[in-house]
């Protein structure tokens, strides 16, 4: 046994084992296996070209070399993006934790109450520090929040202002760079026309139903919004705030002057730069919006004794119930940054956060006025951190560069600083001397800060925040800690059991790829550093945008969208501008397979496609007929297709070449999602099907964790014809030759994340990747026979094979009265989290074990299966108190002193032995949605709000 061998420790089953489940399975090799399964035609002649794969050790050793390669000035580059200090008791608590990082999103609530809970504080706090009615869970960064909020207004101008007619909106010239180019790409494909200028000379017209202004302005200047909103009201034009988080501890609320959106990010709240992220935005809106706004709402409900409970709240307007007519793509959010976030706000409470707000704010007022009495000139009049210095740039940005820090250079004659809870005393004095010196005067020394308050008296905070028990109680270390812990045991992670999630691919987040990300050198970069200062980024970046280009047998990559529903959309304005380089601009049809993920059909309203659905046979393959009859009828129009390989039903479909042909034959090109990437890595790939872009989710393959909802990335790889249509940046020159504007706020997207793919393919290598494919393709099998007798799978491939997943029907259990939902919530009696629940077939559960799973535990999950479809048999329609509909059975429950079930406590708590050994307590009976739903409460409100609902 080669104990160096990362794929060793990464693929489950070992050697012994894997003969074993090819006998059950009926097969004498692991290759004939994949014979059987792969269609022949689709199969790589030849391997990867990989580097040879490196050891754990080796690995660590050489993600700290790299890491020097970065070099960590004192940066005071603002635009969105601080240095901040991670409280170590956080970092080591929830960052550092895989009880926090490899739980999956919270769809199964009964067993996910602590994220919930700490999604809810986040909801707060972002609520009573906008001074809005509701917020969501999190949005993907800042930039990409206020397109949403663009999107939001412009979808409900017709309800609320009758201005059915009217697509212009306003964007205030101060907004940050980034963000003008996010909303230039999302505006075009829905018709909306930006109009960019001075908040000072905008003349309110009827002919605008929406703006967007920043607090502060991207120079610092913090700007009269309560006249500027006041005015938009009285001309019927909705107002969104861009605002930063830490300001609004000095700033008053925006929701207080009457803003209708406020959105930012909260990486400003202990999250570390890297180089961009992943970082947790916010979207705060009014309630009459709730049923518009996007992303994961966590609201208030009871169980099922009238206990208080979390769950996702308003699920009918996402993708997965309305598709085309969602809200938005968005199937995801930051939950662990959010978390994060939420906890440092409750760690330093209302009196830290002003604490630290107070400092930064003084740091800039004791600069202000030391700069001034070297004889500079500071234009901004009300500000919160960041200094607008008029002066020679280019010499100022010499001695700067000389002494190791960044400014920000908007033109030749400024200078901006965005000081930080990071700035010492220590170094406001750097920053005079680097200013006397061009200034060729004698430094000025300062050794207090003054307590001047240089913010406009009409826009200073009066409002409270954080009033709520949760944060004023957790200031001491150990408090903290226990409240982690105590939230961290309610929820069902990787670290408890398998959680075999189709399409979702919940595999291992292995330790030796997530060190690093607590590295000084890879959290402490900015995004907007001089390239030379993040080359130990870049080099990473570079490698693993080769890696994936090799993987996918495309010509070229980009990182920057950070999120499988983002790479969708990046993919499909790839291929839009494309057509439009070639004249097309009348191709506007995409056609999208009936079993398509519900983001697929989202992602095409968006990007300003009309949607087209194809059939699906019988057997759960794309219905080839109907395909080709779509795509020669709209031959002259079409765009697209989205088409998921294997497919979304579990099979390789053996006509995919001939599906590709059929697109590239009537004009369109072929997009793939790659969310099913786990089955083709090594034996097969995007390129070599015939596709033209795919996104992957480097969450799913590539052993990013889930982080329970998010962070995510996306990134695209491309064809030759489609490589100078890249995404670009406004500030870092990434992309193409044609690049189309922005995808995401920062360059390269989530750079940190993406340390963890990197170090996922460096340490399996070619050989690796391709065996864990290969082992990913047997345990679903495995499983698949294994529940052969007990449920029926309900597509397979032409040989009977399962790909990576498997659909297990679950309709026929209606008779005896138990629903697929039944069934989800009683393996948490059995310590398992459900599998996917009703996709892409209601009443169906989805099945994929990932390579990582050993057969012990696989076999584990197939008796609580088996025993499950025992205890079915043995209920009735017409006794609905059964095992099965009481189910999830809590502790409370059990222990109670009454128990007025008609069966034991033991089978409600302990169904098999192997249960006793490692018990998960779910922490709420059942939850009621549509009382939740019914009763909208998303904050953690006082108690009697709830007795009130």
């Amino acid at each position: 046994m080669n104990t160096n061998a990362f794929a060793l420790r990464h693929i489950g089953p070992r050697e012994e084992d894997q003969q074993e489940m090819l006998k059950t399975i009926g097969v004498d090799s692991l290759d004939q296996l994949i014979n059987e399964t792969i269609p022949n035609d689709i199969r790589l002649k030849n391997g990867l070209n990989l580097d040879e794969p490196m050891t754990e050790n080796e690995y660590l050793i050489h993600a700290h070399e790299l890491s020097k390669k970065n070099k960590v000035y004192k940066t005071y580059i603002g635009l969105g993006y601080h240095p901040t200090i991670l409280p170590a008791v956080i970092q080591r608590n929830i960052l550092e934790n895989p009880g926090w990082y490899t739980a999956y999103t919270p769809y199964q609530a009964e067993i996910a109450q602590g994220r919930l809970e700490a999604l809810l504080n986040f909801q707060t706090m972002v609520t009573d520090l906008t001074g809005m009615e509701l917020a969501n869970a999190s949005l993907l960064d800042e930039s990409t929040a206020a397109a949403e909020a663009m999107s939001l207004l412009f979808a409900v101008r017709e309800r609320e202002q009758k201005k059915a007619e009217v697509n212009k909106f306003f964007v205030s010239d101060t907004i940050l760079p980034q963000t003008l180019s996010l909303l230039q790409t999302r505006s075009t494909p829905i018709g909306v026309e930006l109009v960019v200028g001075k908040e000072t000379d905008f003349d309110f017209s009827s002919e605008f139903f929406g703006a967007i202004i920043q607090y502060p302005g991207r120079n610092g200047q913090v700007s009269d919004i309560k006249s500027f909103i006041e005015k938009a009201q009285a001309s019927q034009i909705k107002v969104a705030v861009a605002a930063d988080i830490l300001s609004l501890v000095k700033l008053e609320a925006p929701g207080k002057f009457g803003a209708d959106v406020v959105v930012g990010t909260t990486q400003r709240f202990g999250i570390p730069m890297g180089y961009g992220g992943p970082h947790a935005a916010y979207f705060a809106t009014k309630e009459m919006y709730k049923r518009d706004i996007p992303g994961r709402i966590i609201g208030v409900t009871k169980d099922a004794n009238g206990n208080r409970a979390l769950r996702m709240a308003l699920q009918t307007r996402e993708q997965h119930i309305k598709r085309d007519k969602a809200t938005s793509n968005i199937c995801t959010a930051q939950v662990l940054l959010a978390v994060m976030a939420s906890m440092y706000a409750v760690y330093h409470g209302p009196q830290g956060l002003e604490f630290i707000a107070n400092k930064v704010h003084h740091s800039a007022a004791t600069l202000a006025n030391a700069l001034k009495a070297l004889g500079y000139e500071q234009a901004n009049t009300s500000y919160f951190d960041t200094l607008q210095i008029k002066t020679d740039a280019k010499k100022l940005k010499k001695i700067a560069k000389e002494k190791k820090v960044n400014f920000f250079y908007p033109d030749a004659e400024t200078v901006t600083i965005a000081l930080n809870e990071t700035t010492s005393i220590r170094d406001l004095n750097y920053i005079i001397s680097i200013f006397a010196e061009a200034a060729n005067k004698e430094t000025i020394i300062i050794s207090s800060l003054t307590e001047e308050n240089r913010i406009a008296p009409s826009l200073q905070r009066q409002s409270d925040f954080l009033s709520l028990e949760v944060f004023n109680t957790y200031h001491s270390e150990t408090e903290l800690m226990r409240y982690i812990k105590s939230l961290e045991r309610k929820d069902l992670s990787l670290n408890h059991s398998m959680i075999s999630l189709g399409s979702c691919t919940m595999k291992l987040n292995a330790a030796a790829e997530m060190l690093p990300l607590s590295w000084f050198k890879w959290g402490n970069i900015h995004p907007f550093a001089p390239l030379k200062q993040a080359r130990g980024y870049q080099q990473v970046l570079k490698e693993l945008e080769d890696q994936l280009t090799e993987i996918t047998g495309f010509a070229a990559t980009s990182l920057q969208p950070n999120s499988g529903a983002q790479g969708e959309y990046a993919g499909l304005m790839v291929i839009k501008a494309y057509h439009e380089s070639r004249g097309d601009h009348h191709r506007d049809i995409c056609l999208i397979p009936s079993s398509a993920h519900g983001t697929n059909p989202a992602s095409a309203v968006m990007a300003g496609m009309k949607v087209v659905v194809t059939k699906s046979t019988t057997e759960g393959n794309i219905d080839v007929d109907d395909l080709r009859e779509k795509a020669e009828f709209h031959k002259n129009n079409l765009a697209a297709l989205m088409v998921t390989y294997p497919s979304t039903h579990g099979v390789y479909e053996s006509a995919i070449k001939e599906i590709t042909k059929i697109i590239h034959d009537n004009g369109g090109q072929v997009y793939m999602d790659g969310a099913n990437m786990n089955a083709q890595v090594g034996l097969t790939n995007p390129g070599n099907i015939g596709a033209d872009v795919c996104h992957l989710n480097l969450h799913k393959t590539f052993a990013i964790p889930h982080g329970g909802g998010g962070p995510g990335v996306g990134p695209i790889c491309v064809a030759k014809q489609l490589v100078p249509f890249l995404p670009g940046n406004p500030v870092v020159k990434t992309g193409g030759e044609k690049a189309i504007t922005a995808i995401s706020a920062a360059p390269f997207g989530s750079a940190l994340a993406c340390l963890i793919s990197y170090g996922y393919i460096k340490m399996l290598g070619a050989e690796g990747l391709t065996q864990a494919t290969k082992i990913a393709i047997l345990n679903a099998n495995y499983i698949k026979q294994r529940l052969q007798g007990s449920f029926d799978t309900l597509y397979s491939g032409e040989r009977g094979r399962a790909a990576h997943e498997m659909i297990v029907d679950c309709r026929a259990f209606k008779a005896n009265g138990i629903e697929v939902v039944d069934i989800a919530k009683r393996l948490m009696d059995y310590g398992f989290h459900a599998p996917t629940v009703s996709f892409p077939v209601a009443g169906t559960l989805m099945i994929e074990p990932t390579e990582s799973e050993s057969k012990a535990e696989m076999d584990r999950f197939c008796d609580a299966m088996i025993s499950i479809k025992k205890e079915i048999d043995s209920v009735s329609k017409e006794d609905a108190n059964n095992v099965l509909k009481n189910a999830p059975h809590t502790l409370e429950l059990v222990t109670a002193n009454e128990w007025l079930m008609p069966y034991s406590r033991e089978k409600a708590a302990f169904p098999l032995d192997y249960v006793k050994n490692n018990k998960f307590w779910p922490s709420v009976r059942r939850v009621d949605d549509a009382y939740g739903d019914r009763n909208l409460i998303c904050t953690c409100a006082p108690i009697e709000e709830y007795m009130e609902a």
